[in-house]
């Protein structure tokens, strides 16, 4: 569920030469709301760490559910989302729509785009964990004859510099305590793509 909230500097009214000052440190607020529902339970519940289930649903609104369960090597189903695949997608989701924004802002008229992200986790030896790194493989599909407006061809320096505005734009890469880093294929126009 989404919901906006535009929030000010502090509760007081800002006011005179002050107001310019607080007006651009806050922006609006959003909030984010999800339900998430043990399914697993079973007839023991967490008797033992192998008695249960780790399948739950997640409900955000009146989205269909998605069917969540841990990593199969936490005992989970591996047929169902995990949170760490979900946070890679969320990574990769995000850069996309930035750099789809950007590149529209640019005038460029992207037609395809693709990513193989993958992420890097370890586990220490008393079973904590942190992810590593997150690598997006954007791979970006421009319409054929695709330039800049100014007449000048769509190199793929020019889709690398979009990509690490994405990148900075990305409220989740901006969220995490890693290195998101992006390494895009080189472009295809929409001619060169094979059927």
């Amino acid at each position: 569920m989404f919901s906006s909230v535009v929030r000010t500097a502090d509760a007081t009214d800002r006011t005179g030469p002050d107001r310019r000052r607080y007006r651009g440190l806050m922006g609006p607020l959003h909030t984010y709301s999800v339900d998430v529902t043990w399914t697993g339970a079973g007839r023991t519940g967490t008797s033992s760490y192998t008695a249960y289930s780790r399948d739950h649903e997640v409900r955000i609104g009146s989205k269909p559910p998605l069917l969540g369960s841990s990593d199969p090597a936490f005992r989970g189903d591996p047929t169902r989302y995990n949170p760490e695949e979900l946070l890679v997608s969320a990574l990769a989701q995000c850069h996309m729509l930035w750099f789809l924004h950007l590149a529209s802002a640019a005038g460029i008229v992207v037609v395809g785009y693709e990513d193989q992200a993958v992420g890097t986790m370890r586990i220490e030896a008393a079973g904590q964990g942190q992810f590593r790194e997150v690598v997006l493989r954007p791979r970006v599909t421009l319409a054929a004859g695709a330039h800049l407006p100014t007449g000048a061809a769509v190199t793929d320096g020019v889709l690398a510099d979009i990509h690490h505005q994405a990148h900075e734009h990305c409220f989740i890469a901006r969220s995490v305590n890693f290195p998101v880093r992006h390494e895009p294929v080189p472009v295809r126009t929409a001619q060169s793509v094979s059927h």
